[in-house]
């Protein structure tokens, strides 16, 4: 009984807290979610020499592709998040961005580095969050096409962008025996689990956002490193990426786990 008032108090603290902040909530979440491909746009900007010698170098494609790529991640990446900012176009922007996520993917090799490929993964669960919050009930995102049960595809892409951002934390799972990390690793993958599942979402999503939060600023305090020195932005990259993770953790909080879902279902027994 104890066990099931913990949970009660904490399922009510997790929704005053999205009484209180729903009108600020979906904004912050989308600032975050774009977070990475903003640092990434004004990066090229700033580092279009490295940036385009790099690709130069890796894929011998000559110094006119390698700074046509560039000014595509440039402009791809800034002028997404100003739309997805402006709530203009958001699923146009939404479909840029993916193809900026493929693009870079395979670019700079992260297909291979499975942990980082990981994290596009999640990116892109966040961005599948982004374009439903985008879509409006009851609307078909092809026009003119009949189809039943509209609002599935909605729900389908919560579906999803619930799976794959939950592929972040798999990434921060430790294999070693000491006490903490086999804590961590068992709280972790119960609360990924439930917002795979879609059961006590909102709780399971605000606590992951403050768990991940927390390791964040600690591991990744990119701020505390010269800027001169690689490991700077190396953290840096990881800090925006997992903010970006977060934002798209907020969606859940605020959009709910959508209708395909442990918690949806429950209203119907």
């Amino acid at each position: 009984m104890r066990q099931e008032d913990l949970m009660s108090a904490a399922e009510d603290t997790a929704d005053q807290f999205l009484r209180v902040t729903k009108q600020y909530l979906p904004h912050v979440a989308r600032l975050c979610l774009i977070s990475t491909f903003l640092e990434d746009g004004i990066r090229m900007w700033f580092q279009w020499s490295e940036q385009r010698d790099y690709i130069e170098a890796t894929w011998s494609c000559g110094n006119f592709l390698a700074a046509g790529f560039v000014l595509l991640n440039l402009i791809g990446q800034i002028g997404g998040c100003v739309l997805v900012l402006s709530r203009n176009r958001v699923q146009y922007a939404c479909v840029g961005l993916f193809g900026i996520i493929a693009l870079q993917t395979v670019a700079y090799s992260i297909l291979w580095d499975l942990k980082f490929f990981m994290r596009n993964l999640a990116l892109g669960g966040g961005l599948l969050l982004l374009l439903a919050e985008s879509r409006s009930e009851g609307k078909s995102m092809f026009a003119g096409v009949p189809s039943m049960g509209q609002s599935s595809p909605k729900q389908y892409m919560q579906l999803g962008g619930r799976v794959l951002l939950v592929l972040m934390f798999m990434t921060l799972l430790h294999f070693d025996s000491s006490f903490f990390s086999i804590l961590q690793n068992m709280v972790g993958t119960a609360l990924i689990v439930l917002v795979a599942v879609g059961f006590k979402t909102k709780l399971a999503a605000l606590t992951l956002v403050l768990w991940l939060l927390a390791i964040n600023v600690y591991f990744n305090a990119f701020w505390t490193v010269p800027s001169y020195k690689p490991m700077h932005d190396y953290l840096k990259y990881d800090f925006f990426q997992t903010l970006s993770v977060i934002g798209g953790l907020l969606l859940v909080v605020a959009l709910g786990p959508g209708g395909v879902s442990m918690d949806e279902k429950k209203k119907e027994w």
